[in-house]
């Protein structure tokens, strides 16, 4: 429980500061992030449980990556970090997960993530700020890549990359897990 508090800490004052740094009321932040005021507030207090797809609309409209909002101060000049040192952000009911393993520092972030999608089950995704690109490295299984209506079908041993700004879902495929390394490409000034 310790923990989930920290992590609750971190991102109450993670939000405010990139709030604040922004210019933006409460409201205005809600109004632009499609968050209520009130849940905003809860999660300035540290309270609550935003669940991940929030988090997505409030790092674009705050301009930040995911983990701008979720990291506690910097541990060095190297990080290392497993997957189980990381909760995921989001899961499936068939038992798909996403991980945030972290973001690059410099002037365009990159967030490395790690995904397991089950056969049949999806996560979509709204569109992100104009200037994200998104990579998916296919390493066990395969997915079909939904971007702005049009499917990709993504196997074992291959990368598919697009603009971020157009819809877009993963969906699991075929008998068996599908593994993949997923890549975000912030734009230049997005802060890590």
């Amino acid at each position: 429980m310790a923990e989930t508090a920290a992590a609750l800490q971190a991102l109450a004052r993670n939000v405010r500061a990139a709030r604040t740094r922004a210019g933006l009321s409460l409201d205005e932040l809600g109004r632009r992030a499609q968050v209520s005021k009130g849940a905003l507030v809860g999660l300035e207090k540290a309270q609550g449980n935003p669940n991940f797809a929030t988090l997505v609309r409030l790092a674009d409209t705050l301009g930040v990556s995911v983990s701008a909002l979720l990291e506690g101060p910097a541990e060095g000049r190297v990080r290392v970090v497993s997957a189980e040192a990381v909760a995921p952000l989001w899961t499936g009911a068939r038992g798909s997960e996403a991980r945030l393993m972290l973001t690059t520092s410099g002037p365009a972030p990159v967030e490395v993530w790690r995904w397991r999608l089950e056969p049949g089950e999806e996560y979509p995704s709204h569109p992100h700020q104009s200037g994200v690109v998104e990579t998916v490295s296919v390493t066990a299984g395969r997915m079909i890549l939904v971007v702005d209506g049009t499917e990709h079908t993504v196997e074992a041993g291959q990368t598919a990359t697009f603009d971020a700004d157009a819809p877009h879902t993963y969906r699991g495929t075929g008998t068996e897990t599908c593994h993949l390394v997923m890549t975000v490409h912030l734009p230049p000034g997005a802060t890590g």
